[in-house]
């Protein structure tokens, strides 16, 4: 297969592997996944979840990096070589195309919730926090939402940061980013971690995340469980195809990939282990929903001792993990423009993250100055949702659902075995059989379940 290779490549596997566990460990681990968990049940939910990552999530995971390497282009690009190499219609180029989409929108309302990260800070900081009441952190974290100047300045902030990063290119703005941002991402998670477990309630937080109650596991249990699974990990979004075009064949696929799952994982149940047990501790709902993170925990840090410190850097931790993966979701949109435009990299990265920052505005004042803008409100299930939430949805339960079931029906029923093995070498054998079935018939099952229950089963 003959491709035009324009792109730097990651400088070692290490970096590589930095770059896409950040890429993956975002605010999916610190913002859905404990309330996803709490909603569900704790411990059946873990449960399952764990195996959805294994069975459904990993092999489209391979499966999107396998297409990356082979093309050697942007996500549209290296699904449209592919195709063609395989003699398969160029309108496989689809699976490029639904996946940049999702991760733009993404991103434009990633950064807003991004922003609430950055205000909390020095909130935190400078002891707002603290003996704060529930009803307290309700009014503090309402008051931020109501305002369009700080919701607006705060994603402004967010994507300068992320904007300047890519900007600079592979080496010297994503690899040099996630070479800081990842190590100290996982010292301070250690470091919360400890704090947590000292002074918080450990035994009700275990018993609850891994102490499963299988008479808990519904049909919208696993549900929830295949649709975490897919949005921790990020498949069906092109970044792992995007992120795979700059993989030098040194690197295993496979082997790569199983340690992304690995770790997003492990980063997500260290996420539960590090809030559960102040939540139990002062007597707080684990199931307290999408507010856990900015109402109920602020709750939390406000009773303990040393709860500014404790807030200050779980929130700073947050934060590093939102922009790793950040990085990654505008680094799809610009791998494309340099491709296809007469931009260079700098360029590229301003224009893609001025269009994601004017659509984010859209986002950011959807909680306050346009909280009544509806824009599919002549639709009844869109009859009262904001822009932000919209956005949300549309990503979730649409486009990377669909982004995912197209990169398995392409790589499972339209690339050759002979092109699969080669890129991954793995041979034809127990392990590669496994996969192929999961990636035929499982994962696009599963997936469609969860697409079915968000949307026309809703």
């Amino acid at each position: 297969m003959q491709t035009t290779e324009i792109h730097e490549h990651w400088s070692s596997r290490v970096a590589f592997i930095l770059a896409a566990v950040g890429s993956a460990v975002g605010l999916g681990n610190f913002w859905r996944f404990p309330y996803t968990a709490g909603e569900n049940g704790g411990g059946a939910f873990v449960l399952i979840y764990i195996f959805c990552v294994a069975a459904i999530a990993l092999p489209i995971l391979i499966a999107e990096l396998m297409i990356g390497r082979r093309g050697k282009l942007s996500a549209v690009g290296s699904t449209r070589e592919l195709a063609r190499a395989e003699g398969r219609s160029s309108a496989w180029q689809v699976v490029g195309w639904v996946g940049m989409i999702a991760s733009f929108l993404i991103l434009t309302f990633y950064s807003v919730i991004g922003g609430w990260i950055i205000a909390y800070i020095p909130t935190a900081a400078f002891g707002s926090l603290d003996g704060i009441s529930a009803e307290e952190s309700g009014v503090l974290f309402g008051d931020l939402l109501a305002d369009p100047t700080a919701t607006t300045f705060y994603h402004t902030v967010f994507m300068a940061i992320t904007v300047f990063i890519v900007s600079r290119g592979l080496a010297k703005g994503i690899e040099t980013a996630v070479k800081i941002l990842m190590p100290l991402f996982f010292v301070m998670l250690l470091g919360v971690l400890v704090f947590s477990v000292s002074i918080g309630d450990t035994q009700s937080a275990f018993r609850f995340l891994f102490s499963p109650d299988f008479s808990q596991i519904t049909m919208e249990v696993v549900l929830q469980a295949i649709g975490q699974a897919f949005f921790s990990i990020g498949v069906g979004s092109a970044i792992m195809i995007t992120y795979g075009a700059y993989l030098t064949q040194a690197t295993r696929i496979p082997f790569a990939s199983t340690v992304i799952c690995g770790a997003d994982t492990a980063v997500a149940l260290l996420a539960g282990i590090a809030i559960f047990p102040i939540v139990f501790a002062v007597g707080l709902d684990p199931a307290a929903g999408p507010g856990l993170i900015f109402v109920t925990l602020p709750v939390a840090f406000g009773q303990m001792p040393f709860g500014g410190i404790y807030g200050t850097g779980f929130f700073v931790l947050a934060l590093f993990a939102a922009i790793t993966s950040s990085i990654a979701l505008l680094e799809i949109t610009v791998s494309w423009a340099e491709e296809k435009s007469f931009l260079n990299r700098r360029q590229s990265a301003y224009l893609a993250g001025f269009a994601v920052w004017v659509i984010g505005i859209g986002s950011a004042l959807s909680t306050n100055a346009w909280s009544e803008v509806y824009p599919l409100g002549m639709f009844e299930t869109f009859k009262e949702t904001g822009i932000l939430d919209l956005f949300d949805y549309i990503t979730a339960n649409i486009l990377m659902p669909l982004g995912g079931v197209l990169v398995a029906l392409f790589v499972g029923w339209r690339v050759s075995d002979a092109a699969i093995v080669e890129e991954l070498g793995i041979g034809r054998g127990l392990r590669y059989q496994i996969w192929r079935l999961a990636l035929r018939w499982l994962a696009p099952i599963a997936v469609g379940a969860v697409m079915y229950s968000l949307t026309i089963g809703a």
